[in-house]
Order: C-alpha cells, then sequence, then structure tokens
C-alpha cells in the first residue's frame, strides 16, 4: 500500500488565473511542493475530512493552513470554513480567507466562523503573486503551530 502525501498548504480555489497567480507567488518564495488544489468546497471538504476520493489519506495529516476562496461553486468558503473550525480535528488548521469580496458582511461572517485571516486579492498581477509569497512565508515559515 503507498503512504499517503501530507501537503503543508490547501488552496480552494476555482478561478483559473487567481490559481496560477497563487502559486506563483507560492514558487517566488520557494514553496513550490506539497500543495494541494480543491477547485470547488464539496472537493476540499472530502479532502479535508478524508472522503470521497480522498478516503485513502489520514486526517491526521492535515495542511499546515489553507487558503480559501469565499465564492466557490457546490459549497461556498463560509461553509467549508464553518465545517473546518466546528470539528475538533480540523478546528486548529490555519485558514486564510483570500477573496475579492470586500462585502463588510462577508468579512465579519469570516471572522466569527473562526477565520485566521481575511485578504482582499489584489487585482495587480505582482500585487497579487507578492500577496501569495508573503503568505506563504508567514504560515510555513513564521507562524508557530502547536505539535498534533
Amino acid at each position: 500500500m503507498a503512504v499517503a502525501q501530507a501537503f503543508e498548504i490547501l488552496i480552494v480555489e476555482d478561478n483559473p488565473l487567481d490559481l496560477e497567480m497563487t502559486l506563483r507567488g507560492l514558487r517566488k518564495a520557494n514553496i513550490a511542493n506539497r500543495i494541494h488544489v480543491a477547485r470547488d468546497g464539496a472537493e476540499a471538504l472530502e479532502f479535508l475530512f478524508c472522503e470521497g476520493a480522498y478516503a485513502d489519506r489520514r486526517i491526521e495529516d492535515a495542511p499546515r493552513f489553507v487558503l480559501l476562496d469565499l465564492k466557490l461553486p457546490k459549497v461556498d468558503g463560509l461553509e467549508v470554513l464553518a465545517r473546518m473550525k466546528a470539528d475538533e480535528r480540523t478546528r486548529a488548521i490555519p485558514v486564510v480567507m483570500l477573496t475579492s469580496s470586500k462585502e463588510q458582511r462577508d468579512l465579519i461572517e469570516s471572522y466569527q466562523l473562526g477565520v485566521n485571516s481575511y485578504i482582499v486579492k489584489p487585482v495587480d498581477f505582482e500585487n497579487f503573486v507578492q500577496a501569495a509569497r508573503e503568505l506563504g512565508s508567514y504560515w510555513l515559515m513564521l507562524n508557530q503551530m502547536p505539535a498534533p
């Protein structure tokens, strides 16, 4: 039996251009390996809770952090966040909402549900790439997490 790979980052993003800019920023921060991409909220939940196509994963192999878009097909980002923070197995995983929404209600609800950071996606390509680089550097290199 093959050993399932542990991932450092789960990116939940349905927009191919935003995904490419995020990945480019992470590569510029020398964070290019151990990234998993989910293209909708349902896939993200399956990945996080080791269900469906991801039933062979161990929940103990949780990502170090999640970059989560707010507006997603199937299950939106707020529902993914709510389910993560309601489950003791995934509650401690840092979640960064990386979204185009500047709506105050989205920001407030995200924090009420337990998001660790809320970042509005920069529209400028270089600023977007820079933001992704800084996010990866902070959450993987500077932020301290308790041992599982």
